[in-house]
């Protein structure tokens, strides 16, 4: 069941974020790690967040912006399971979303959305935080 968290869930989410940035985020060193790992509570509380747990441990985790998917992690445990297609599902057909960013570093992310029907629109040379780390912008159709 996907459902919205609360500041209770923030620990379990964060770590939920950075085992699944370890699986799939290889070019983030260690300090770049470290150095995001702060700042998500604050990022939780600027969008909106939705969970979905499974066995009581919170599995995946989707960020939505206005129509833009803003995050979606999920545990390795759970990879190829189904819960990122149906956490991408509901933020379009529940909540609009057409864009999302993803790094160019991050093939899985690429085909994955690629396959949910996302198309490159265009390419960034820096992240948010100017950050030498280059983003596709996709858009669904």
């Amino acid at each position: 069941m996907i459902q919205q968290p609360t500041p209770a869930n923030y620990p379990e989410m964060a770590a939920l974020w950075e085992a699944s940035v370890r699986a799939t985020h290889h070019f983030l060193t260690e300090e770049d790690i470290w150095r995001i790992k702060p700042m998500l509570p604050g990022i939780f509380e600027s969008i909106q967040v939705y969970i979905v747990s499974d066995n009581n441990i919170i599995a995946g985790m989707l960020g939505l912006t206005g129509d833009e998917i803003a995050m979606l992690f999920l545990h390795p445990n759970v990879f190829g399971k189904g819960i990122g297609k149906m956490l991408v599902n509901y933020a379009i057909n529940e909540h609009g979303a057409r864009k999302v960013e993803v790094n160019e570093q991050n093939p899985q992310a690429i085909g994955f959305y690629q396959h949910m029907g996302f198309k490159i629109t265009s390419r960034r040379d820096t992240d948010d935080y100017g950050q030498a780390f280059p983003i596709l912008e996709m858009e669904l159709g």
